[in-house]
């Protein structure tokens, strides 16, 4: 049983990045989503801070220009106890914006090292496994093709070619929210409830104590 002494020193550490790459603000991912979780860390008291990439200026597939950019998310993330991305999936994949994300902030060095096994083989080794991860990917696709024909590809492809890398998977968690253009409001309703279970199910312990006061 943690003592309220335990729980406001990992309280006081919770920090939480929110990481979204889609221009859309009247979208789903933003005005649902994003907003969804916003009100629930302030309700909670829990700090937290939004990466809005096409915001920012990030640009996807330039590095020089992103210098300064990648500098700060890096030490976002490196702060960080909770990382939450945000994207629809085009594609099989993440957003352009997204991806770029992750090909030039989770770089050697930083996210993950490799562990040399022989002279042409290693495995990665994440350094950011103390982080807990959610994704949120909202489809335009209903579930059924993107489980069975696809092999739901999207979701194996983050959690083997890009977390596992980086992060404990024990430790990453992907939502999946199917037809979501097409669905109707209260399904989209069911969706947004998903989301605040996920948010008070990781930070309800310490609302639960009034560690705020």
């Amino acid at each position: 049983m943690e003592t309220t002494k335990q729980l406001l020193k990992e309280y006081t550490r919770m920090f939480v990045v929110i990481v979204i790459g889609y221009y859309k603000k009247d979208s789903f991912c933003h005005n649902g989503i994003k907003q969804t979780i916003l009100k629930e860390l302030q309700i909670l008291g829990v700090k937290h801070i939004v990466i809005d990439l096409y915001e920012e200026g990030f640009n996807p597939a330039y590095l020089e220009q992103n210098k300064l950019l990648i500098q700060k998310y890096q030490r976002f993330m490196s702060r960080a106890t909770h990382i939450i991305f945000i994207s629809p999936v085009w594609w099989a994949r993440c957003t352009s914006m997204l991806e770029g994300f992750f090909d030039q902030v989770l770089t050697p060095g930083f996210a993950y090292n490799f562990k040399r096994l022989t002279n042409t083989y290693g495995i990665p080794l994440p350094r950011l496994k103390g982080q807990k991860i959610t994704t949120y990917l909202t489809h335009g696709a209903p579930a059924l093709p993107v489980l069975t024909i696809y092999l739901n590809a999207p979701k194996l492809r983050l959690l083997l070619g890009v977390f596992s890398f980086c992060f404990k998977l024990t430790n990453c968690k992907i939502r999946q929210f199917f037809s979501v253009p097409f669905c109707s409001q209260s399904k989209r309703v069911k969706y947004l409830e998903i989301v605040k279970k996920d948010i008070h199910r990781e930070f309800d312990k310490f609302h639960q104590y009034d560690l705020r006061l």
